[in-house]
């Protein structure tokens, strides 16, 4: 899932969070330390976990 800025990302991860699940905030390719937090971060969750996910955003 990509989202706009860190701001968001921090929320998405911490109701992730909540839920027991698992994420992994990554900045954009290429910027390594530079990157700002309003550039885009993308939010990975385990691959069997997937679904859970899913089910988390379906419901809000």
């Amino acid at each position: 899932m990509t989202v706009r800025n860190a701001y968001v990302a921090e929320t998405w991860r911490e109701l992730f969070a909540a839920e027991g699940l698992s994420v992994r905030v990554v900045p954009p390719i290429g910027y390594g330390e530079k990157a700002s937090l309003r550039d885009e971060r993308t939010l990975y969750v385990p691959t069997g976990k997937a679904h859970v996910a899913r089910e988390i955003l379906r419901k809000i």
